[in-house]
């Protein structure tokens, strides 16, 4: 169970203002967290609750603008740096001991318990980006949520990337990765349009997951011996997109095949169906996308509602 503290008051006005919480992990480690309440509504008043958990490297504030649209739908959020990232790097990044595992098995962990704690009466969802839904078969409290709405989510396998995105894809995670890791300590993944700068064990494990099949699949009887991927049995909505070059058709199967029990409505959409030039990996979560195709966005809602209290 996490040990979370409030940072500011226990109630909130109005959901522009996100309250501040700190969230303690079983590793003792502090994560920074931001919790949206509706307006006018406390946190035992709300019926569905949604953690989003970030992609790799993206801090808390990416998920602002989406996290204040769904508590204006009456959903209570809460959104997180991961150990290592943001405002939940504590120590020097070259001595940050975070991993992948660790994101997962603890971190996440950590905030879905955070979750139940301040919206006591809710049915619990997560929305992950990318790394944020690959990671939810190491949480052993995954048991509590009514659902999951993964977005551009896959494997993010090197082989099944298509020219010039694998060129650039290989480049930096098996030469970036490991030369920064050997003279920094780290990986300096902002100085390749790849979010914050990572810790290495973070970084290291990333370029060995995409270098297999099956992503985290490759770390089973290895580094990973506890897993709930066969037993997840969450019905899920995994929305994709066809101009992602990271998770494309093949990428998006590789990782479906992980969770062997799942139950997933898969959708694979074009940009071009909803008005858009581009979605790609990250562009689903940003105030232009709802502005020009708010149903984008109610697609998670309607799915979490049609889940939910």
């Amino acid at each position: 169970m996490s040990n979370l503290t409030s940072k500011s008051n226990t109630t909130i006005s109005h959901s522009n203002t996100p309250i501040t919480l700190t969230i303690i992990t079983e590793r003792n480690q502090p994560l920074t967290a931001s919790l949206y309440l509706p307006v006018d509504i406390n946190g035992e008043d709300v019926k569905n609750a949604i953690m989003i958990a970030p992609a790799t490297g993206i801090k808390r504030g990416f998920y602002h603008q989406f996290s204040n649209y769904l508590a204006s739908q009456g959903f209570g959020v809460i959104t997180y740096d991961n150990e290592g990232i943001g405002d939940s790097l504590t120590c020097t990044l070259a001595k940050s001991t975070a991993s992948l595992i660790s994101w997962g098995r603890h971190d996440a962990t950590s905030v879905l318990d955070a979750l139940q704690e301040e919206f006591p009466n809710a049915k619990y969802h997560l929305i992950g980006h990318s790394a944020g839904g690959q990671l939810i078969g190491l949480m052993p409290n995954y048991q509590v949520l009514s659902s999951v709405v993964n977005i551009a989510c896959s494997s993010g396998r090197i082989k099944n990337m298509t020219m010039p995105f694998k060129a650039r894809a290989m480049f930096f995670m098996n030469g970036a990765i490991t030369v920064g890791n050997l003279i920094l300590g780290y990986t300096p993944s902002d100085k390749f349009g790849m979010g914050e700068p990572l810790p290495r064990g973070v970084a290291k494990q990333w370029r060995d997951w995409c270098n297999g099949k099956g992503y985290i699949k490759t770390a089973f009887g290895k580094t990973v011996f506890t897993h709930y991927y066969d037993q997840l049995k969450t019905p899920a909505l995994w929305l994709n997109f066809t101009d992602d070059d990271i998770a494309n058709s093949k990428n998006v199967d590789d990782m479906l095949a992980v969770f062997t029990s799942m139950p997933v409505k898969k959708e694979m959409l074009a940009p071009q169906q909803f008005g858009l030039n581009h979605i790609g990996h990250m562009k689903f979560f940003s105030s232009k996308t709802y502005d020009q195709a708010p149903q984008l966005w109610q697609m998670a809602t309607q799915w979490i509602e049609s889940h939910g209290a």
